[in-house]
């Protein structure tokens, strides 16, 4: 028997699996340039991607449970996504 893999799923697996060839890529890339700036500028631009592919696969989530959950919870979701890319840029 095969199994249907909802669309919102798929996206957010291709997401993560994407996100994290990067991550790995990117500290290949820091190890064969073996500079501290370079590796720097890279885990920069690496900063950059992390809270983006968490803010969308939430939304695809989000969009896929529209019609399962209430609006309060969306909010205090949102919210909570808020405050992790705050916290993760104070120093």
């Amino acid at each position: 028997m095969m199994t249907i893999i909802e669309k919102s799923v798929l996206a957010m697996v291709i997401l993560r699996v994407l996100s994290g060839s990067i991550e790995v890529s990117a500290g290949l890339l820091m190890l064969k340039l073996n500079n501290l700036e370079k590796a720097f500028y890279i885990n920069t631009m690496l900063a950059l991607v992390g809270p983006t592919v968490l803010i969308v696969t939430t939304a695809i989530a989000l969009f896929g449970l529209a019609d399962k959950i209430s609006v309060t919870r969306i909010i205090c979701l949102f919210t909570g996504i808020t405050l992790i890319i705050i916290s993760s840029h104070v120093k």
